[in-house]
């Protein structure tokens, strides 16, 4: 019997395109057996700069009844997957904001041993996909989470290509089903691993 595993799926979206792949991942966890919280992080952009783009104004009222992360939510998790759309090759600064209040949970040793994992979009192919989930690695580093990302472990790894983590080019449209796949299989990999993890520590 598989340990049980939480799962907070933690991400920042403007227009829609990263909350689709969230809510894929966390359908992902859940049929994995995880149980999950989807938590989307603060808007910190100012009114006038979201009301000059509809569908940034328009997804930021469809996605309202979605509750705001908290660090309760990243201490509650075993595993933790991070969405966020590029900013010139980095996470959003709506994210990061999130990221450099964990300071109290790391001082406490709490976010060492983590699962953690991360999908991107951006509007662009090749619009700095690879550099932002990178640039995350570079705080599970700092954190001592344990990262594990899709890799080519799943025949939808071949057709969507980025083993480093989830990745969509809203230019064209929604995430497709190729797409969504890649975000299911990474969270259920992600769940088999933190249960395994969770195994090992409990027969120690």
């Amino acid at each position: 019997m598989m340990e049980p595993v939480n799962v907070a799926v933690i991400y920042y979206s403007a227009t829609g395109s990263v909350h689709t792949l969230a809510q894929a991942a966390a359908e992902g966890a859940q049929k994995a057996g995880a149980t999950v919280r989807l938590r989307k992080v603060r808007e910190l952009a100012p009114p006038q700069a979201i009301e000059a783009n509809p569908a940034w104004a328009k997804h930021l009222k469809d996605s309202a009844d979605i509750t705001e992360a908290g660090l309760d939510d990243l201490g509650w998790a075993d595993a933790v997957l991070f969405g966020t759309p590029t900013r010139f090759g980095n996470p959003a600064s709506q994210l990061r904001a999130f990221i450099e209040t964990t300071g109290p949970l790391w001082a406490q040793g709490r976010l060492a041993g983590k699962v953690c994992s991360a999908f991107t979009a951006s509007n662009t192919a090749h619009g700095g996909q690879e550099s932002t989930i990178l640039a995350l690695s570079n705080t599970f580093y700092h954190w001592g989470g344990v990262i594990v990302p899709p890799g080519y472990t799943d025949p939808v790894q071949f057709k969507t290509g980025n083993p480093y983590g989830t990745s969509h080019t809203a230019g064209p449209g929604a995430p497709g089903e190729d797409t969504l796949h890649s975000a299911r299989h990474q969270a259920r990999r992600v769940v088999e691993i933190a249960a395994a993890l969770k195994a090992g520590r409990a027969a120690a």
